[in-house]
Order: structure tokens, then sequence, then C-alpha cells
């Protein structure tokens, strides 16, 4: 495998022989962008590779994995880094750094986005919606396709239309070799299986051919309470979605908005109880749904609307700017009024906790439909996802969060499933306590054979 161990060889000569192949830029420590081109959107991240590349095209992809090779380093394939904590050490590494790649073109006849493989999902919406179209994306546009569809995101549609990564028609992507090459169902189907939630291990996705759905807006919106009531209003919820059709996606948090300028003033240094939701119908179906919700009596904030569907994505209010930020993710077979009581007693009213929110989200639907034509991520296998974040501003507060982490694995153990979802797990778990044993082993199997000298890291599953 290789190791790095022959980095600090690599002489002038050879950067030079790299720059002269390349499209885009590499870089060392020491040049004036190295700074910026090694910061990950998660500033938690640090980054320390032995080089950094800017590549502009699959040929510059393919030309970093034959300069890796020859010269005893790994790659390390890099969008917007949302997803960096967990990665390794990458002292042996090149940064592959993909935001240049961020080509978006539309086929509305097809229903088909081509998307390079630096693009965020924010670059999709528009072009998509000028045709009635939308994409299956997550709850944040500033989320990166490719590490979104690597390891099987989820967003608002899910329910409805299951995991993006399934909606993958086909992709262009380099692999170990260094060979430029067409992965779909007939080209290649081991691989295509393994890229659609496998994680990035495998080879380097430099565009992927998106299915999009019809779709020009959408009946979604937030409603937010003290978190003094926290437990009326998350009983509610659970009982709510738990019969909802597959047409609704609804998460509930519990918030805690810092005292930040950029916060608006309604909501800066506030706790809240917060319900957030998407119905893909007309708004007098979805005021129907709704009813159980406005029977809890007037929220302290309100907004629910029909919005165009770009909208969907700034909708449950993530940071636009990069941040430190810690999290951990775990899915829930079941959610019963003792579940619900754990979780408002690690987050709610009477607690100081270093989050700034604790979310459900309710899964089921398309998410736990199997077919035979899906990759990787096959079902979620359980309904609700438990997902907690908060904002590393020091080592300590760092280590509380992770204190925090161990004493909600433990709390909720009673209803945690035995797998996590890999786009949820920044504890950097192995493959085996993300996916069946099968599919497990079958993703092993195949990373030995088509990288076989462990050439490509990502931020899950290295061996």
């Amino acid at each position: 495998m290789a190791d790095g161990s022959n980095s600090a060889a690599i002489t002038d000569d050879d950067l030079d022989g790299l720059r002269g192949a390349l499209e885009g830029d590499a870089l060392v420590s020491g040049d004036s962008a190295w700074d910026a081109g090694r910061q990950a959107w998660n500033l938690i991240a640090e980054q320390d590779p032995a080089l950094i590349v800017h590549a502009e095209s699959a040929a510059d992809v393919a030309a970093t994995m034959t300069f890796a090779r020859d010269h005893d380093l790994r790659v390390a394939p890099q969008s917007t880094g949302h997803g960096a904590a967990p990665m390794p050490d990458l002292g042996g590494a090149i940064l592959l750094r993909t935001s240049r790649m961020a080509s978006v073109s539309i086929d509305p006849g097809a229903q088909v986005a081509t998307i390079g493989a630096g693009a965020k999902w924010a670059d999709v919406l528009g072009p998509a919606a000028e045709h009635g179209l939308a994409a299956l994306h997550g709850s944040s546009g500033t989320v990166g396709v490719a590490g979104y569809t690597l390891s099987g995101g989820l967003g608002w549609l899910a329910r409805s239309r299951g995991f993006a990564c399934n909606s993958v028609r086909g992709m262009e992507a380099v692999t170990a070799d260094g060979e430029i090459r067409r992965v779909d169902a007939d080209t290649d189907p081991d691989l295509f299986w393994a890229l659609r939630g496998g994680g990035g291990t495998h080879a380097v996705v430099t565009s992927f051919d998106h299915g999009l759905v019809e779709m020009r807006e959408a009946f979604a919106g937030s409603l937010m309470w003290p978190i003094e009531r926290a437990r009326e209003i998350s009983q509610a919820w659970r009982e709510w979605v738990a019969g909802a059709p597959d047409e609704l996606s609804a998460t509930l948090k519990l918030v805690r908005f810092p005292p930040f300028p950029q916060v608006p003033d309604p909501l800066r240094g506030r706790a809240l109880v917060a319900i957030t939701f998407v119905y893909a119908g007309d708004a007098a179906e979805g005021e129907d749904l709704l009813a159980p919700i406005r029977a809890l009596g007037e929220p302290y904030l309100e907004h629910v609307d029909t919005v165009p569907a770009p909208a969907l994505g700034s909708l449950a209010g993530d940071p636009e700017d990069p941040v430190p930020g810690g999290g951990a993710g775990y899915l829930l077979e079941t959610l019963d009024e003792d579940a619900i009581d754990a979780y408002v007693e690690i987050a709610g009213p009477d607690t100081d906790v270093p989050l700034i929110q604790l979310e459900l989200r309710r899964l089921g639907g398309a998410l736990d439909r199997s077919d035979p034509a899906h990759g990787a991520l096959d079902i979620a296998g359980a309904d609700y996802l438990l997902y907690g974040v908060g904002a590393v501003m020091s080592p300590e507060v760092g280590e509380a969060i992770k204190a925090l982490f161990s004493r909600i694995e433990e709390r909720m153990a009673p209803w945690t499933a035995d797998h996590a979802l890999l786009a949820f797990a920044e504890q950097r778990p192995d493959l085996s306590s993300c996916f069946p044993a099968a599919t497990a082993e079958r993703l092993e199997r195949l990373k030995s054979e088509r990288d076989p000298d462990g050439l490509i890291l990502a931020n899950h599953g290295d061996g």
C-alpha cells in the first residue's frame, strides 16, 4: 500500500513535470495559495497533505493519479470538504481538489443533470428549475454533489424518491490505474454499484449523470416554539409523522441558536423546538396534513408557504459559510414515547448542551423499499435518524461535544439500530458498521481488486 514514505524525495523537476501535465495547479507548502487550498468547509479538519492539486478536468485527475502512483503517494479527492473531519492523516497524500470542475448541464427530455465533481447542489437547483425539474439534493445547497452521492446523502424528497445515489444513471470516473472510464450499469456494473452509496474509495468520480424529477414548487416551511414545550411538541411530531404519506418529509429539532451577528434577531441566542417539513403536493392537501401541528397552538415563529423548488436547498437554515463543526448520527429502529422522553432529557429545556441542534428525521417510505437495481446503499433499514451537531469553537468545546455524543449513544441504545448511515457517520466507522455483512464484504473485495495498492483515500472505509 502506498504510504507516502518517498514523498520527501519529490524534486523540483518532478513538480515541474506534474504542473506541465495539468490544466489546473499543483501547490506545495509555502505557496501563497496553500492554506486556502487545504482548508475544508468543516474547519475542524486539519489537512496537511504532501501536495495539493486543483484539477480542472478528468485528464488532470488521471495525471494526478499517475504522479501519485509513481511517487508512492495516495490521492484524497475532495470538492467542498463538508465531510472532511473523519479523513485520515494526509501527510503521504495529494489533496485533489475538484471544486473547479463544477459544470452543470441539463437534458430536460431525459430528465438528467450531468454534474461535475466539484459542483455544489446550489449549482444544480436553478438550472434544473428552468425546466420544471428538481434534483434529489440534501438539506443544504452548499454540500458537494460528489461526497453526498458517494456516501449516500438524503434530502427532502427521499421518502418519496429514495436515496439520490440510486437516481444516478452513469458516471465518468478515473480508476486507480489512471484510466478515464464511463461507469454505468452496462459498462461496469460492479464499480457502478460500489460508487452509489458505498463511499469514494473505489475510483475518483469526475462527473455524475443524476436523474431529476418533475417538480416546480412544494408546500414547505418551519414552525418553532419555546424549548420549554419540547416534550409536548416532540410527542405530537412523533404521532404526526408515524402515519405520514411518503410525500411528506419532516424533521424535529431541539435547537440552540448561537448569539452570532449573522443569526437573525428573532432567533439569536434562543433555544427553540422546531418542526420543518416539505410536502411534495399542493397547499390545500398540505394544510390538511398540517392540521395536527396547527392544533398545538400559535408558534413563536412560523414560515409556511408554497415555495419554488430551489428554495428547498436553504429551507433547513444550515450555515452557508465554513464552520468548525462536530457531528454524529444514529439510526433508530423505533421511536416510542420513552424514546422521545430520552431525546428531550438529553437536549431539552432542563439541560445545557454544547450542541446547536439535536435533530430527529423521519425515514421510511422509499428509503425502505429494496431494489436489485440499487447501488451499495439499498435501504436505510431504520425508521428514524437522530443527528446532532455542535460548533467546535475551542478544543474544550470539542471534547464536551464528544462526551455528549457518548452519552447520547448510551441513552438511546434501546432504540438504536445496529448500523449507521455512511453519510452521517462522522465517527469514521469501518464499512461493517454501515452495511450488511455481505455488502461490506463485496465493497472491500472490489476495493482490493480495483485499487490493490490503496491509492485512493476517502473519509470512510479506508483500509
